[in-house]
């Protein structure tokens, strides 16, 4: 459980017939728990990045998201700029961010991902 999340908050929520997110997905998962974040980008050796330019870097891509500039970096596919996990955390909830991604019945381990303004999405998990 993160700081920002509540003890009676699920962990993750599902989004069923979905036409948006992932044009046609059948089932995204919806989160904003650290951990579950991590385990994902761990499953597909997914390290954080950014492209916009914060403390520890400059700025290499304008990332169109939550406004938080973070996104990952897949092996064999670098082109934003690594930063920390704590880093990557932080811009997360700073920006109220929640990361949505491809349940694993849609597609296995499917790199395919989100992250958007918790706030836009709240009328769909209702």
């Amino acid at each position: 459980m993160t700081s920002k999340q509540s003890a009676d908050e699920p962990r993750a929520r599902s989004i069923k017939s979905l036409d948006g997110p992932f044009h046609g997905a059948t089932e995204a998962v919806f989160t904003r728990d650290h951990e579950l974040i991590k385990q994902w980008a761990s499953d597909r050796h997914a390290t954080p990045a950014t492209g916009e330019a914060t403390g520890s870097g400059p700025a290499t891509f304008k990332v169109n998201d939550g406004g938080a500039g973070i996104r990952f970096n897949f092996p064999g596919v670098g082109a934003f700029r690594p930063i920390s996990w704590e880093e990557w955390l932080d811009n997360f909830d700073h920006h109220a961010c929640a990361f949505v991604y491809e349940s694993h019945s849609s597609r296995p381990l499917s790199s395919r991902y989100r992250i958007v303004k918790a706030e836009d999405w709240k009328d769909l998990l209702s």
